[in-house]
């Protein structure tokens, strides 16, 4: 089987936040998918602290990842081996690349169990106030200037005439322009959600304002996590 583990949003979330089936599902494993190494142990550690380290079995599935490059894993997988797979944050698969072998797992007739977690994209949109019946995630905005631009504009126009509420990310190092371009191309009552360091006991952001209402109250973003929404 393939068990979908989520990863905490904030390491500063208690870890009985978290339902204490996860550790269970950990602890009768040595084998992972995992974005990134380093982070996927912080993870193990933090829902089970006892697990030896040293017994763990970690194959890189990132976005460069092609089925070629975990056939070891896949070979094992088939043999009967059971895997987790492990987002570097929140729910695996969502804003992540880790349904590849969630789609090979299906071709091979090998169960997939999802288990509950956050997700920040659908934490942000409940928190928001607009439209959560009808929606888009658009992962990363362009980085050249006038796409990112000519995006910016079209999901503002998707709000206006279809009332989809309009999710997007940018790297947490960008946060701060990407707010600054909002604020210069957005109209002035068009609205704007945003949710950094969600499911953080202190440090959490969670506003909605319209953009003449954000250019009187700028936040500082660099290099914290977000999510931006567009909605009416």
């Amino acid at each position: 089987m393939l068990f979908l583990i989520p990863a905490y949003l904030s390491e500063n979330t208690p870890v009985s936040h978290f339902s204490p089936i996860l550790k269970d599902y950990i602890m009768q494993t040595d084998y992972f998918f995992v974005e990134n190494e380093k982070t996927a142990r912080k993870v193990i550690k933090f829902f089970a602290p006892e697990k030896k380290q040293s017994d763990l079995k970690l194959f890189l599935l990132d976005k460069y990842t092609e089925n070629a490059d975990i056939k070891e894993a896949q070979e094992l997988m088939l043999k009967g081996q059971d895997f987790c797979l492990l987002s570097e944050a929140g729910l695996p698969c969502i804003a992540d690349p880790g349904n590849l072998i969630v789609k090979w797992c299906h071709e091979k007739n090998i169960r997939v169990v999802p288990l509950s977690g956050p997700s920040s994209i659908i934490l942000a949109l409940i928190s928001s106030g607009f439209n959560g019946q009808e929606f888009t995630f658009h992962g990363y905005l362009p980085i050249d200037k006038s796409e990112k631009k000519k995006q910016i504009l079209h999901l503002e126009s998707l709000v206006q005439k279809t009332g989809y509420s309009q999710i997007f990310m940018e790297t947490p190092y960008r946060n701060n322009q990407l707010f600054e371009d909002l604020c210069k191309f957005l109209s002035l009552k068009t609205k704007l959600c945003i949710a950094a360091n969600i499911n953080d006991p202190e440090h959490e952001f969670i506003k909605t304002k319209t953009i003449k209402e954000w250019q009187k109250q700028k936040p500082e973003l660099h290099k914290i996590p977000a999510v931006f929404v567009l909605g009416r």
